[in-house]
This record gives C-alpha cells, sequence and structure tokens, in this order.
C-alpha cells in the first residue's frame, strides 16, 4: 500500500504491528526479533521486551526503504503516565537498526506533566516526537509549549465519542467534532508562531480529510487513499495561515494544574484517552504473548 500510494511520512501503533507480525509475508522480521531477544539473554521478560522494541525498529526500517521521510513508531503505551524522566531510553545504538533507525521518531504518550517526556526527549536527546492519542485542546497547549514535533490529534475517534453519547448520529463534514477540533488546534498554533507540526489521524470518511485541507500533514489509512484516488475533483484548502492568524483566541499557558482542569473538563477527552491508552496496551501485551 506504501509503494502504491507514495507517501512521504508514515505512523505505526502496536495495533498495526501486531496485525502485520501475523502475516506470513513478514515472519522473517518477528524471527529476527525473537533472536535479538535472546541474544541480549536475562529473564524471559526482558527478552520478550527487547524482542518486541526490535520488531519496531525493524517494521520501522522496512517502512523507510519505501519513504522519504520519518516513520512515528510507538512507544509502550503501559508507559503513558510515566512523570519523571523519560519512558523510553534512546536506543539508536544497542539496537542495532543501523543509519535507518536513525530516520525514526519515538511516539511519545500523554505524560503526567504537560510535555515533560517530550521536552526531554526533544531537547536533550534530539528525539523527534509524535504524540498521539490526543483529543483535549489542552493536551495540543501543552506540546506547543514543550516544543514537539508533531502532534495527531484524532478526528474520527472523536467522531465515534459524541455519535455514541449523544443524539446525533451524522455529521456534515464542517460540523464534524473531530474536523472542528483539529481546526481550532491548527487555527491557535498558527496565529501564535508555534512550529510543531498539526498532524490530523483517525479519520472515518474521506469528507473529514477534504474538511481539513491545508492542514500541515494528514495520516491516512491505504482505504481512504483508495477513495480519494478515485475522485477527480479540486480541493480548496479549508485551513490557512492567514484565516488563522486573524481568528479570535486568546492565548494560554499551563501548568500542571491548569491542564489537568482543562484536560478534565473535556469529557470526551478523558474517556477517549485512557480508553485509547487501554486499547494500545491490550495490544501490546498479545503481542508479547505471540513472541511468548
Amino acid at each position: 500500500a506504501i509503494e502504491e500510494y507514495k507517501p512521504l511520512d508514515a505512523t505505526t501503533n502496536p495495533s498495526l504491528i501486531l496485525a502485520a507480525a501475523q502475516m506470513p509475508a513478514y515472519q522473517e522480521l518477528v524471527d529476527d526479533a525473537v533472536a535479538y531477544g535472546k541474544k541480549l539473554g536475562g529473564s524471559e521478560e526482558e527478552q520478550i521486551k527487547n524482542a518486541c522494541d526490535k520488531l519496531f525498529v525493524l517494521f520501522g526500517a522496512e517502512i523507510l526503504k519505501r519513504i522519504p521521510g520519518r516513520v512515528s513508531t510507538e512507544v509502550d503505551a503501559r508507559l503513558a503516565l510515566f512523570s519523571s524522566g523519560s519512558p523510553c531510553s534512546p536506543t539508536r545504538d544497542r539496537m542495532g537498526a543501523g543509519e535507518g533507525y536513525c530516520g525514526l521518531s519515538l511516539r511519545a504518550k500523554r505524560c503526567v506533566q504537560p510535555g515533560c517526556v517530550c521536552r526531554v526527549l526533544e531537547a536533550e536527546y534530539g528525539i523527534h516526537c509524535n504524540m498521539t492519542l490526543l483529543f483535549s485542546f489542552a493536551q495540543a497547549v501543552a506540546c506547543a509549549e514543550a516544543g514537539v514535533t508533531l502532534i495527531s490529534p484524532f478526528v474520527g475517534r472523536i467522531l465515534d465519542w459524541y455519535v455514541a453519547n449523544g443524539d446525533k448520529k451524522t455529521y456534515e463534514p464542517s460540523e464534524d467534532p473531530g474536523v472542528k477540533s483539529v481546526t481550532k488546534i491548527y487555527n491557535y498554533y498558527k496565529k501564535f508562531g508555534y512550529k510543531t507540526i498539526v498532524m490530523g489521524a483517525s479519520f472515518r470518511n474521506t469528507g473529514e480529510i477534504k474538511a481539513l485541507a491545508g492542514c500541515d500533514y494528514l495520516t491516512i489509512s491505504p482505504k481512504l487513499l483508495a477513495e480519494l484516488s478515485k475522485e477527480h475533483v479540486k480541493l480548496t484548502p479549508t485551513l490557512s495561515v492567514k484565516e488563522a492568524q486573524a481568528c479570535q483566541l486568546e492565548k494560554i499557558h499551563l501548568d500542571e494544574k491548569a491542564f489537568r482542569w482543562l484536560h478534565n473538563e473535556d469529557q470526551m477527552a478523558v474517556e477517549k484517552l485512557s480508553d485509547g491508552i487501554r486499547k494500545f496496551a491490550a495490544d501490546a501485551l498479545k503481542l508479547e504473548r505471540m513472541l511468548k
């Protein structure tokens, strides 16, 4: 699919890696990861964790052979609430994936103290961070203030929550709650000059994608890329720096107390964040059991 649609960059997550690791075509990568885990030794648990790390790197390196840009590689979701220091120690040398791994970006989860983990990874280790499972405006502000490279606000999962918890079951693209969330974040970043890239993610339909035309980046599934490839209409950007700079938004600064309160005020974000962490963690456990 990557070779067919030729994206600039790519993202992975535990669910995608779990699915790919069960395909016969990628058995060699699984075998290599298992051999790596055994080679490092230690307890069975340590061997499995090292094998999992290696498998993520091996898949990322394979993807890098097919794209000109970066791969976002998700760190273990069970580190999501890590609050002091780094949740993922730099492992470029230990992994031995060579030059390819240097092109990977570790994707750090939301941390308890807003931005503390990604601030360390970005500033001290030079590791580009893509902050995912991003549902609230508070998360977006914290990421920007921490100077992260990129954020992935989830459009479709926001829509899912509103459909499941409200009376309205269908939305026009411009009124889609996920689209409106990303639009606000994009406008805020551009109005106040933040360099963090906004990459809309988790789309449910092509209408959401087209409603965010003009956004910095969008990460799109092969299924929706296939649908878009059949359309032959000119897209007019709906987001632009010029319009963002003219919008009515006030700049805010968040310490930990303010971050916690603002995020907590968004019921959707609180529920979808915890749900996303649980689901990614569950798939990481399934992957470990498979390797075992």
